[in-house]
């Protein structure tokens, strides 16, 4: 309790002759302090650990606020992405669920879908709108849609076809505010990369695409070649899409704070930044000496500072939970060329890079600030994922989770607040590839179902030079102690065959339970 909220009691208390009096104060007064906080989850695309300086010293670009949050908050330094690519991240992260669940492979383009979150799941954004939270989304969505011709037949096909089919007059069915979003202004996958160049509001696409995307104009660099050249509405400027993005993020905070400022909110702004082709805006382009990727990282560190101000402006900073993470590791693009060019890894110091199974691809840098809840300045190496935002929020809340939701979520309030000590959040976690390839950790063990990276092929350019020695070449999967062997360099196979059975039988384990979360939880009536 503040000083001068036991000023305030005092006072209280030599005029109220009534001990009922002062205890019903009291009760408020803490009830006020430790009120639902508002929680802003800012996601980057394709920001690998090495990016951020706080993680990395030797990275060529000052991310200063994401610095910032990290001496404000707490830095998590073993904080792993669900998937090693977009999707099933994002689905992961929405449900807290792993998405190879869902047997579903590679990632959406264009129309793509339908939405893999089914209707009847629940989600994040759901059950913080059940808890009475405002719920919105700005960016990148990239889960599924589905689009309707003229027939009003689904299309759910990627590729340029499927996108001159879609009648735009019709509603998206399974859009984020079916998926339990109050708000949604964004993109269905990748903002300047797909098949489709157009902004949803809602569920619908107001201005629809008219031309084929001309790409003369466009930036020309090792990092700007992977725009697909699909169909783009009037208006859309593919160098400012980051800034449109969090326009409607300070909208949001601002309505928000005039309209309803006794109401929790949830606001999730799901960047583009720094997801290949590399453009960065007008106002970022050589703010960095590390090209236009470094600018484009440094563009992303603007708009986490940008919503910090608001926060701050807006008097929201106190009673705010805020998370900065990524969605995986670096694209093999950005990472070969700001090795070569700027002496920059994004991976750094880790082996692989996006869509490997070895650290670069899924362990991701993951800050968390709550003023008067997480101790400013603190790192902590406890093992997190992704899916464990939905559990925590539910904690924080005070949520009941039931068994068919959050089946891979864990509840890491302890670590976030310091209360956890060296007893590990998790004894297992899981990851995957885009080829559902799968893999399991427990303390430094880590095994891989599989042979080589489970997305990425080292045996051929651009790549191969980047190839290690396979130390056990015969060996079905690898196993590595990350404790003495961080780099991944000595598979411990057959070395250990006690562990690699106690892990092949846990991960056979868990893919057949359908859950790796602990299952004392109730069962949901209301659907």
């Amino acid at each position: 309790m503040t000083n001068a909220n036991e000023n305030l009691i005092q006072k209280w208390t030599s005029s109220a002759p009534a001990t009922l009096t002062l205890i019903l104060l009291a009760s408020t007064m803490l009830q006020a302090e430790h009120k639902t906080p508002n929680i802003l989850l800012i996601l980057a695309d394709d920001l690998g650990y090495g990016d951020v300086s706080c993680f990395n010293p030797e990275s060529k670009v000052q991310t200063e606020n994401i610095d910032r949050l990290a001496r404000e908050g707490i830095r998590f330094t073993d904080a792993h992405a669900p998937s090693t690519v977009c999707t099933p991240t994002r689905y992961s992260l929405m449900t807290g669920r792993m998405a190879f669940r869902t047997g579903m492979r590679g990632v959406f383009t264009g129309v793509g879908g339908p939405c893999m979150i089914e209707k009847e799941r629940l989600t994040l954004p759901g059950m913080l709108r059940e808890q009475g939270y405002a719920t919105a989304l700005f960016g990148k969505w990239h889960v599924g849609l589905t689009f309707q011709d003229k027939a009003g037949q689904p299309i759910n096909e990627g590729g340029l076809k499927p996108v001159r089919r879609v009648d735009y007059s019709r509603p998206i069915p399974d859009a984020p505010i079916h998926r339990g979003f109050d708000h949604f202004f964004g993109t269905a996958c990748c903002p300047t990369t797909d098949w489709l160049y157009a902004y949803i509001d809602g569920d619908r696409i107001p201005v629809p695409p008219t031309q084929l995307l001309d790409k003369r104009n466009l930036p020309r660099h090792p990092y700007s070649r992977d725009n697909r050249r699909g169909l783009i509405a009037p208006g859309f400027d593919l160098e400012e899409v980051d800034m449109v993005f969090l326009e409607k993020s300070l909208n949001f905070l601002e309505d928000h704070a005039k309209k309803s400022p006794d109401k929790p909110f949830f606001l999730f702004h799901s960047a583009q930044a720094v997801h290949l082709p590399s453009f960065p805006g007008e106002a970022f382009k050589g703010k960095t000496s590390a090209g236009p990727h470094g600018d484009f990282i440094f563009q992303f560190d603007h708009v986490v500072g940008e919503l910090m101000k608001a926060l701050d402006r807006l008097d929201l900073t106190e009673n705010t939970l805020v998370i900065v993470t990524s969605d995986n590791g670096p694209e093999v693009t950005s990472v070969i060329n700001m090795r070569k060019d700027h002496q920059h890894d994004g991976a750094r110091p880790w082996r692989g890079m996006k869509r490997d199974q070895w650290e670069g691809g899924h362990r991701v840098p993951f800050i968390a600030r709550w003023p008067g809840r997480i101790k400013p300045g603190i790192a902590t190496d406890q093992t997190i994922c992704l899916t464990d935002i939905m559990a925590t929020c539910a904690a924080i809340v005070g949520a009941n989770l039931p068994n068919d939701a959050a089946e891979d979520s864990y509840n890491i309030l302890p670590a976030l607040l310091g209360e956890a000590g060296n007893k590990p959040n998790r004894r297992y976690t899981l990851h995957q590839t885009i080829t559902l390839a799968l893999a399991i950790r427990r303390g430094p063990w880590k095994y891989l179902d599989h042979k080589g990276s489970g997305g990425n092929r080292y045996d051929k350019p651009p790549l191969k030079r980047f190839a290690l020695p396979d130390t056990a070449p015969d060996a079905p999967g690898q196993l590595y102690d990350l404790d003495n062997d961080p780099g991944e360099t000595s598979n411990l196979y057959f070395k250990h065959p006690g562990i690699v059975k106690e892990l092949k039988s846990k991960l056979d384990e868990y893919v057949a339970s359908g859950r790796s979360a602990p299952s004392s939880r109730g069962h949901r009536t209301d659907r």
